[in-house]
């Protein structure tokens, strides 16, 4: 049984991250990627479901009301029959009052007159007047439940316009966009233009603009493309698109045109100029007057009437074609599908980055907030140019993608933190034993054993010798008691990239001894995988057992140590580097400490500031230095509780290293780079414990407090976490 176990012992056990060759970048990149397609997709299935398209035609009701005001369209004159008009001269008006008021309205010489008034019955419509060509008028379709309105018998059908508009029904009855031309299967309404856009065509044609079609079907006015809405255009999905439709371009209704009422006409009490070369409408405004008025963005505002009445509608339409070809005034434009498509997958990620930066719930909360608000800047600011870019969509995809990754996240953590902490029990229970085994002075090592030669024995030249079969030894780094560390290059990455490979040789070869020290190695090799993750941490990339030593291959950290920053090799160093250096090491303690793990041997050679981006970096976790033989120097500086004398506190001796045990380590560290003192040089308080430094150096009485309470020699007195020390620290920096 016992050489079986020996034989077992003879192959070497290995682990390889190979999952791991992907640096860590990659590696959460890939988790906001499928996160962000996942949430897209979903956001995109809701969205054909139309159940977002109220709040997206809300916000975009909202944006229309807040645009700045343009000014009112000097080429459009409103008449106005008021209610007061109506109490005077009697509803509905006589054919010798609107002849009357056709004439007057032709001796200031208008160049077309629109009369949006149903007259089905009136034979002599503008019988007297010299351009009768000049005058539009209306008729309205037949529909459910509803007869047709035929137009003047004396018109022709090319002067008249149909009064049919298409408001939201299945929404919320607004009026929001508009029908240029229609077909219909009327008997006397067979016009095939709305009245608003046949009002403006004939004031283009009067200046020689014509309209025409494209092969597509579009509609052409002069060299403007007017494009209809799809069923699936901006915020709208599934829309019923039938005739030819447009996105409605309201002018503010208080500065739509110049207005006067129909008795201010009739009295002669109105400026001639006001109607020379103009569009000229005339109809009711006067709300229980057919065809009344239609709910639209502005029904919202309190100084406006809850229905806009249908003559300002067809003003506003003939308004926003004859503005866009003279003028220039845009179209309400939007994005093909795809491109909105990429717009919300883009903002997805964007919420999965987010959220893995800032992991923090409150300090998340702050950050969205302040990005879902430049979503609505960019938003406004490409609707004040006339875009509509949906904005409901992408604010819950950031929403949505920054909710799933920290949560998974967190359930990641808590995941590894339980993981952790299994491995921590083992590991506990794997000291006690090697405690136990060390103080065995009567165990003797089992003679039965057959070594290999180790890397390093002159039988073997560690140039030629591929360890694992992969691991080619260049150099070495450092030894000592406890091993060996040698830079390697990994032959099987591409580019066969530099990493170190750490020894670490057991203190007996006895079966007992290495059945623990295995446990021991194996479940430190565990919690350094997972605390690899943080970016301030070197990555194990693999760790395995072969000819009874244990090997952990380690990202490479290419930098010096922080010992070669502080006296006495460099001068004193300032509050500032102290409380930078605090910062950056607290930063790691924090995640460490959230995972339940001590570190044990917080010192400056454990510290290396990194080359590539100059930030510190932990290194050396010690559990697994309790299988090692100690040397003479270290007899000197260590237990076998792990720790250096001068930066371990009293109960981390004692055997009972805690979460705070860090913290005191790294408050002697800052205490040394501040006084120039190494730890050990420096004496307790005789009835306190405390270390006493203050009087060697003159510090703020903040950074002093902070140091002071980290260093503490009870442990109930130090700060419980690193999460405290920083809050202290923030709280000290921005005063």
């Amino acid at each position: 049984m016992i050489s079986g176990l020996l034989e077992k012992l003879r192959v070497p056990f290995v682990k390889v991250q190979d999952s791991r060759e992907t640096s860590k970048s990659k590696s959460w990149l890939q988790i906001i990627f499928v996160t962000s397609i996942g949430v897209t997709a979903f956001i995109w299935g809701v969205r054909e479901l139309k159940w977002l398209q109220p709040w997206e035609l809300r916000v975009y009701d909202q944006m229309l009301r807040s645009r700045p005001s343009e000014a009112p369209d000097r080429r459009i004159l409103l008449v106005k029959i008021t209610d007061k008009d109506i109490k005077r001269e009697k509803w509905p008006l006589s054919d010798r009052t609107i002849n009357q008021l056709l004439k007057k309205i032709e001796s200031y010489q208008p160049r077309i007159v629109g009369l949006y008034l149903f007259r089905p019955e009136d034979n002599n419509l503008a019988a007297n007047l010299q351009n009768q060509d000049n005058i539009v008028t209306t008729c309205l379709f037949s529909s459910l439940g509803r007869d047709e309105i035929p137009p003047p018998p004396n018109v022709s059908i090319d002067n008249v316009g149909f009064s049919d508009v298409v408001a939201d029904n299945e929404n919320d009855q607004i009026l929001r966009r508009t029908l240029l031309f229609a077909n219909s299967t009327d008997k006397k309404c067979t016009t095939s233009f709305a009245f608003g856009a046949q009002i403006a065509i004939n004031y283009l044609e009067k200046q020689g603009i014509e309209y025409d079609f494209t092969k597509k079907g579009d509609f052409l006015l002069g060299k403007t493309l007017f494009v209809s809405l799809q069923p699936n255009s901006a915020g709208y999905q599934h829309l019923d698109a039938q005739g030819y439709q447009i996105l409605l371009n309201y002018r503010h209704p208080n500065s739509l045109a110049d207005q006067v009422t129909l008795t201010d006409v009739l009295s002669g009490q109105v400026n001639p100029i006001l109607f020379k070369d103009r569009l000229v409408i005339i109809g009711t405004t006067a709300a229980n007057i057919p065809p009344g008025g239609f709910y639209t963005p502005y029904s919202a505002l309190p100084d406006q009437p809850a229905r806009m009445p249908a003559l300002f509608i067809h003003a506003q339409i003939a308004s926003q074609l004859i503005s866009t070809v003279l003028d220039g005034r845009p179209l309400i434009w939007y994005w093909p599908n795809w491109v909105e498509l990429i717009w919300m997958w883009g903002w997805s990620l964007l919420g999965g980055i987010l959220a893995w930066r800032w992991q923090n719930p409150l300090l998340l909360l702050v950050v969205g907030t302040i990005t879902i608000f430049g979503l609505i800047v960019i938003c406004v600011v490409l609707f004040l140019q006339a875009g509509w870019v949906p904005l409901i969509p992408p604010a819950l995809a950031l929403v949505i993608s920054s909710i799933c990754v920290i949560a998974y996240t967190s359930y990641q953590n808590q995941r590894q933190t339980q993981v952790i902490v299994l491995q921590v029990e083992k590991q506990q229970e794997a000291i006690a034993q090697l405690n136990v085994l060390l103080e065995d002075k009567t165990a003797l090592p089992d003679s039965s054993v057959d070594f290999l030669p180790p890397i390093d024995s002159p039988e073997t030249k560690s140039g030629d010798l591929l360890l694992s079969g992969r691991y080619k030894i260049s150099k070495t780094l450092g030894a000592g008691g406890f091993g060996r560390t040698y830079l390697a290059q990994d032959t099987q990455r591409p580019g066969n990239p530099t990493c170190v490979v750490k020894k670490l040789m057991p203190a007996r070869q006895d079966t007992r001894f290495l059945q623990v020290a295995r446990r021991l190695f194996h479940s430190e090799a565990e919690i350094l995988e997972i605390l690899g993750k943080h970016h301030q941490i070197p990555e194990l990339l693999a760790y395995f057992e072969d000819n009874h030593e244990f090997y952990l291959i380690q990202q490479y950290i290419e930098g010096h140590t922080l010992s070669e920053e502080l006296p006495p090799v460099q001068n004193v160093q300032n509050e500032s580097f102290v409380m930078e250096m605090l910062k950056q090491v607290l930063e790691v303690l924090e995640f460490v400490h959230q995972h339940r793990v001590i570190h044990r041997d917080l010192k400056p050679t454990n510290i290396i500031r990194c080359v590539q981006n100059n930030r510190l970096v932990l290194i050396d976790f010690g559990a697994v230095k309790l299988m090692q033989p100690p040397s003479s120097e270290q007899t000197e500086l260590a237990t076998v509780a792990i720790g250096t004398r001068g930066y371990a506190p009293p109960e981390q001796f004692a055997g009972h290293p805690r979460l705070c045990s860090d913290i005191y380590a790294l408050g002697m560290i800052a205490i040394q780079a501040i006084t120039g003192i190494p730890p050990q040089e420096l004496h307790p308080h005789p009835e306190t414990g405390n270390v006493m430094w203050r009087q060697t150096v003159q510090v703020s009485a903040e950074l002093a407090a902070i140091l002071d309470k980290m260093v503490c020699y009870h442990f109930s007195d130090r700060y419980q976490s690193a999460t405290a020390v920083l809050q202290d620290l923030k709280r000290f920096s921005t005063k």
